[in-house]
Formats: C-alpha cells, structure tokens, sequence
C-alpha cells in the first residue's frame, strides 16, 4: 500500500511510542527555540537534531518528498526577494560591512548579508522536519486523547482529531478524482497550456468539495445519533498515559530551550550571533 502524505501511520519506533501530547510540547519548544534566535549554531543544532530524529522516526523521503519541495521553492523564492528588497539588512544588524563584489547600484553582495540570509535559510528549514514528523508519527486520536486530560476542551480535541484524519481523506478523493478525469480525457501534464491546465484542475476540485460536504454531514449524523456533546466528559479509548521515555523526551527538548535562551541573554547578549566582531 503506497503511504500518502499527511497520512499516520504506526510503527515501531521511539518516536512513535511517545505520547501525542509529548510531541506536541517536544514541537512547541523546538520551534520557539528556532523562532526566538538567530543564532545559526543553535539553528544548526536543532536541523541536525530534526533530521537525526526523522531516520529514527523511519520516515521515508517519498512520503514526504512533494512537500520538501514545495518548501524548497518557497525559501529559495524568499531568499531572492530578501536580497531585492533589503540587500544591505545584513550590515545593518551586524555593524559591519565586508563587501565581497558589486552587481549593480546598491546591489552588492556582502559576507554580512549572505550570513544573515544563510542563517535565516537554516532558520526556516529546521522547523519544516518538526512538523511533517509530528503529523506523520502522533495518532489523531490519542492525540486529542492527551490534550483532553490536561482538561482542554473535548469538543475542541474531537475537532483537532477530525481535522488531522482529514488531510489524507482529501488526498486519496483528490487523486481518486484526478483519475476518473484523466480516464475521461481531461489532460493534467505540462503538455497541455497552463490556463487549460488550471481549468481541468477546476473540474476535480468541485466534485471534492461536493465530497468534502457529503462526508461532512455523513459524520455531524453520526455523532448526533450518538448524542455528541450532550455529557460534559467524555471517554478516549486511545489515551496513552505519560512514561519515563516521555519526561525524558521533554526534558531534553526543555533543556535546548533553556539552553538557547541563556545563550542569547548572557553570550550573545542578542537574538543575533555575530562573527564579524
């Protein structure tokens, strides 16, 4: 069976015995860790971490391959625009100027400018693991689960449930789709013309749409017959408790956190490391 994107999918690894709400604080740390620094060795440090922990996750390149590069585009595309728009921003922050040519006007490469584009390339790349891994590896279930015993709301964790188990429902309709239309002969390969191209792409989106409402409704009646939302409690048949491994988990993740935010308050005295000085 060919693993689709987005799609959860249970194996026997370390990441995936961890509970959902671990991974989810795991994220949130990892990635504010990223956000709040510009700092490129503990950027560098967390994208080394991020990628050791897809191999240990088992998390193979085809599964996530289409979206690593829809990503790619996006940093590169923001990279050119960074140094269109403010070619200069990198001696601004850092104070220093080290020019190493000139291509035209105001337009001149700097080592300041490329370090600090570099660092935010970094920046942006590290958290993009954390996330596909944290859709691939967490249950939507046992995830909702965790988050409703630290008394979050249960309509909102059934909502969160739902919304994860979707992604790949809308993407095997998607393809489902794109099939019974291309075997009607609705071209959708760089051999037809763009504007056509978009016009077919139109034609497999309204039946998924029709689709999307059908399952929709299909699963409002069924919770509705069940008298969802009427208790103010409710049971989880996948809620895993936290474990050793768990607070460990945490720990460490707490501990890079922690780590960082020392980092730029007593060593860089900045969000910024700067080299040049």
């Amino acid at each position: 069976m060919k693993v689709k994107m987005f799609s959860y999918n249970q194996l026997d690894t370390y990441i995936h015995h961890l509970s959902g709400l671990t991974k989810f604080v795991c994220f949130l740390l990892l990635t504010t860790t990223v956000m709040l620094s510009f700092d490129i060795r503990v950027i560098l440090f967390v994208l080394i971490l991020s990628f050791a922990l897809f191999k240990v996750a088992k998390i193979k390149f085809s599964q996530v391959k289409l979206m690593l590069i829809y990503v790619f585009i996006f940093l590169i595309t923001n990279f050119i625009l960074t140094f269109v728009f403010a070619p200069l921003q990198g001696v601004e922050i850092y104070g220093t100027e080290h020019v190493l040519f000139t291509i035209a006007g105001p337009y001149v490469v700097t080592l300041e400018q490329l370090f600090y584009q570099i660092t935010k390339l970094l920046k942006y790349l590290s958290i993009v693991p954390l996330g596909i891994m944290f859709f691939l590896t967490t249950n939507p279930s046992e995830f909702a689960s965790s988050l409703n015993k630290i008394k979050v709301n249960y309509k909102a964790c059934t909502a969160l449930s739902l919304t994860l188990r979707y992604f790949p429902d809308v993407q095997r309709d998607y393809h489902s789709i794109s099939l019974a239309q291309q075997a009607r002969g609705t071209e959708l390969s760089n051999k037809e013309k763009l504007s056509k191209r978009f016009k077919n792409i139109i034609s497999i989106l309204t039946p998924l749409i029709f689709t999307t409402l059908d399952r929709i409704e299909l699963i409002t009646n069924a919770m509705e017959l069940r008298g969802y939302g009427k208790s103010k409690t409710r049971t989880w048949y996948a809620y895993r408790p936290l474990n050793k491994n768990d607070y460990i988990a945490m720990g460490v993740c707490l501990a890079i956190f922690i780590a960082s935010l020392l980092i730029t308050t007593f060593v860089n005295h900045s969000i910024y490391f700067n080299p040049f000085i």
